[in-house]
């Protein structure tokens, strides 16, 4: 009976059931019986054998060509979705409503990278937002990028400059000596004339000539030569004018018996962390008159002594030239050109640039950090920063490098004024001009671009070397013009005409983050958001936290000495009334605390001892209330275990003591000279267990301070 069911119902032909495999047997014998079963002769041989084209083919052959359709198949996906990433990408959008004079340079560079530039403004949000004189200029942006830092114009003002420069000059003498010994009026003017007439009074010899600059003067403005601290002219605006008067460089190199400075154009792309470029060609302006050192004869002749541009394009004299290597406006590459003729080490002038460059930001990143936080609080939302410094300096005789100032809004302008008859004006295109400016702004507009921030922000890389090398290679292949779907353009570039020197050069120059450290101590304590200013409070927390109160420092004295300091700082900055310690006076009591606690000089590895058992003490702290607020219960006894086996006493403590950076024998505990009798600081007799012991204590970023 099942013998005829199954000849009954005929079984589907492999043609008719796309869903059914074939067997290998299937396919070969051209049957599709069930079961596998072989057909009955007589089928068979009614049945026409299929055309060879008509074959199925072997299992391997159809797998290999399905995996070769899928991948077609992906590519083809995948390129048409990048082609439609690339007709729909964002163009960057700039705000140069407030761009001011670099508003024509600034047209050009946008138009060149095909982004978007909104000169009146914009409603929505832009990603950059160019302003022509400070940070809040108009309405700041809670996202976007900002071509100023807050707090950058107050701190290259001749005053504040001065005194930040000077901060680094007590700690560092050697490596300050490239900013001339300046003196701060009113308030120092009786030390100005005591030391001139000392000076005086040793070498009957020395004539010397000073500079004067007002404090909020710019471009040249106010600038006169003196040669006694009795000048009548200083001393008519001693009170009115607050002003710096400066040693003359009154032996500069001279070309053609012209004096002449460097404009050079530094970008400050970032504060967190710290990144520097620079320019590598820059403007020298020439004066307009045969230089002769400074007499009473010639002190009045401003077109010999003072660069500015601004005043010597008013002399007759004046050349305006469309070649860089001739006139009175040159690039600084055709200076160096003529040097390397007459002999000079040219590359021995740019390292000593480099290393004026990266000294001179250095000593104004603390108190830019302070402005930061008060302007932009960490953890709240605001925009990021960058800006381009414009750095004057003179070469003298011997080719060393002399910082004459910082200009926080260097011009940007692309175009002079030019008399086309008797008393009509017009601007008209200056080459020397464009060609270095708009690369400038150009490029960088290339390193802050969006895409490629965004891009940096995104990738994961295991070490700090990796994504530092990481960051490189994509500046370098967008500089060598190669495809780069961050940039926003197609264009072949060519190469930066800006040098990254920091990070790049960190190892150089990480022993002058002193004064950064002691203003990350000042910040840590400020309390309230948005200040400025350290309150009596915030003083005496910082004392008791770091545990630098003791017998000889009693809390009565530590308010003594904030009220003291604090008062006079007030009244030095002209904020009589105002209370509270801002980062130079913070300065000023941690170098006191130091020369107190620790008596050898100098003063450099006093204040460094200071700030490691700070910092020390604070990490210490950090680590113990993560431990008792969210470690567990084992992790908690763990630290229990390895707690000082009796008090601390912290009086003859000496942290930077046995310090030793070369890595020769070991020097005894890190916190006082004696490696055999009792540490002061961990308060037990085995130094080097107990330093072990730390090591599982204290966070991981300060473990290779104590092995």
């Amino acid at each position: 009976m099942s013998q005829q069911v199954e000849e009954s119902e005929p079984e589907p032909s492999p043609e008719l059931s796309p869903g059914r495999r074939h067997t290998g047997l299937e396919r070969w014998c051209g049957g599709g019986g069930g079961g596998g079963r072989l057909p009955a002769a007589g089928a068979q041989a009614k049945e026409k054998p299929p055309p060879p084209s008509s074959l199925p083919l072997p299992l391997a052959v159809r797998r290999a060509l399905a995996s070769l359709n899928k991948e077609a198949s992906r590519r083809s996906e995948e390129g048409s979705r990048q082609g439609r990433q690339r007709k729909s990408k964002r163009v960057v959008a700039v705000d140069s409503s407030k761009a001011k004079t670099s508003s024509e340079a600034l047209k050009i560079c946008i138009q060149q990278l095909k982004w978007k530039e909104f000169p009146t403004g914009r409603r929505l949000l832009c990603d950059i937002y160019w302003h022509g004189v400070s940070f809040h200029d108009g309405e700041v942006s809670r996202s976007g990028q900002v071509n100023k830092f807050p707090g950058m114009m107050e701190m290259v003002r001749k005053i504040n400059f001065s005194r930040a420069v000077r901060t680094m000059q007590e700690l560092f003498p050697d490596e300050y000596k490239f900013y001339p010994r300046s003196w701060i009026l009113p308030e120092e003017y009786q030390n100005f004339a005591d030391q001139v007439r000392v000076s005086k009074e040793n070498d009957s010899s020395w004539k010397p000539t000073f500079i004067v600059k007002p404090d909020g003067g710019s471009q040249g403005d106010g600038i006169y030569l003196i040669k006694d601290s009795n000048d009548v002219r200083m001393l008519a605006n001693l009170h009115s004018k607050p002003a710096v008067v400066q040693e003359y460089i009154s032996k500069p190199l001279l070309i053609d018996k012209l004096k002449f400075d460097i404009r050079l154009y530094v970008l400050l792309k970032s504060l967190y962390p710290l990144e520097i470029y620079i320019a590598k060609d820059g403007l020298s302006r020439f004066c307009t008159e045969p230089y002769q050192e400074p007499s009473s004869k010639n002190f009045h002749r401003v077109f010999m002594h003072l660069t500015n541009y601004s005043l010597n394009v008013h002399s007759g004299n004046f050349i305006h030239s469309d070649n860089v290597n001739t006139g009175s406006k040159r690039t600084f590459s055709s200076i160096l050109a003529k040097l390397s003729v007459r002999g000079y080490d040219v590359k021995k002038v740019w390292s000593d640039i480099i290393t004026l460059v990266i000294r001179a930001i250095i000593a104004l990143v603390p108190e830019l950090k302070v402005y930061h936080q008060t302007y932009i609080p960490p953890g709240k939302p605001g925009p990021t920063c960058f800006q381009i410094l414009g750095f004057d300096i003179l070469l003298m005789k011997n080719m060393k490098p002399v910082l004459l100032e910082v200009n926080a809004n260097p011009s940007m302008r692309i175009e002079h004024e030019q008399e086309v008859s008797p008393g009509v004006f017009e601007y008209v295109s200056s080459p020397v001009d464009e060609e270095i400016k708009v690369a400038i702004i150009r490029d960088t507009l290339r390193l802050v671009d969006p895409a490629l921030k965004k891009n940096n922000h995104n990738q994961s890389h295991p070490t700090e070397y990796s994504a530092e090398h990481a960051r490189e290679e994509i500046i370098e292949a967008e500089a060598q013009g190669m495809a780069d779907p961050l940039s926003g353009t197609e264009q072949n570039w060519s190469p930066l005409c800006l040098k990254q020197v920091y990070p790049k050069y960190t190892r150089q120059f990480s022993y002058l983050l002193i004064v950064e450290r002691i203003a990350l101590l000042f910040i840590r304590f400020l309390g309230i958001k948005g200040t400025m200013k350290l309150g009596p409070t915030g003083f005496r927390t910082f004392i008791r936290t770091c545990k630098l109160s003791s017998t000889n420092l009693s809390m009565a004295s530590v308010d003594i000495l904030y009220i003291d300091i604090a008062r006079r700082w007030n009244i030095i900055r002209g904020e009589r009334g105002e209370s509270g310690m801002c980062l130079q006076a913070f300065m000023e009591a941690i170098f006191h605390l130091a020369q107190r606690r620790y008596k050898s000089p100098p003063l450099r590895e006093q204040v460094e001892a200071l700030v490691n058992f700070c910092e020390y003490q604070l990490e210490a702290l950090d680590e113990k209330h993560f431990l008792y607020g969210r470690a567990t219960t084992d992790q908690r006894s763990g630290f229990a275990m390895h707690q000082p086996e009796r008090p601390r006493s912290v009086t003859a403590c000496s942290p930077a003591a046995s310090f030793n950076p070369k890595r020769r024998a070991n020097l005894g505990c890190r916190f006082c000279r004696n490696s055999h009798q009792c540490c002061s600081v961990i308060g037990l007799n085995d130094v080097r267990p107990q330093r072990v012991k730390l090591t599982q204590i204290l966070h991981p970023s300060v473990m290779w301070y104590f092995m």
